[in-house]
């Protein structure tokens, strides 16, 4: 299995190139075997990457900005679950590949999967922590969201009041 990690060559933004670099310095650093796929040089990349990007993951906009990461086919995240991931020891989860043996990851798998007279010896499993992490982001982004649509919302009125008031 190849990781495929969707990047900007040619980014403009030094916030998506320090995160690029994050995430390609990660995974040499775990000896992860991936592909660069550049979206700025090749227009079959962006599509390829544009398309399937899942749409409950894409930002308002509708296109998502790199990095975007995939095992093979399969959409693992974007730079913000990535960082989550990385927090929690979680990154081969995130990735979809199976822990080295001897890593933290490993260690939490394998408590995960202690059975003790019928229940878990642990109450969390990687895989349910990892979701609800990338759950309390979605929410706490959406949270802020709305917070913006109302300040929006206040300012308009407040303009149209003053407009009002000077007529």
């Amino acid at each position: 299995m190849v990781i495929k990690v969707f990047l900007a060559s040619s980014s403009g933004s030094t916030a998506i190139k320090k995160k690029q670099q994050d995430v390609v310095g990660f995974l040499e650093a775990l000896k992860v075997d991936y592909t660069q796929l550049d979206i700025a040089c090749n227009e079959e990349n962006r599509m390829w990457m544009r398309q399937n990007v899942p749409v409950e993951k894409k930002p308002a906009n509708g296109i998502p900005l790199p990095p975007q990461i995939f095992n093979e086919e399969s959409y693992c995240g974007d730079y913000e679950t990535f960082f989550d991931a990385k927090e929690d020891n979680m990154v081969y989860d995130f990735l979809r590949l199976p822990p080295p043996p001897g890593s933290k990851e490993a260690e939490q798998a394998s408590k995960a999967l202690i059975v003790e007279n019928g229940t878990h010896a642990e109450e969390t499993n990687a895989e349910k922590s990892l979701d609800e992490s990338r759950q309390a982001r979605e929410e706490e982004g959406e949270g802020q969201e709305e917070e913006e649509l109302r300040q929006l919302e206040e300012e308009e009125e407040a303009e149209v009041q003053e407009e009002e008031e000077a007529e």
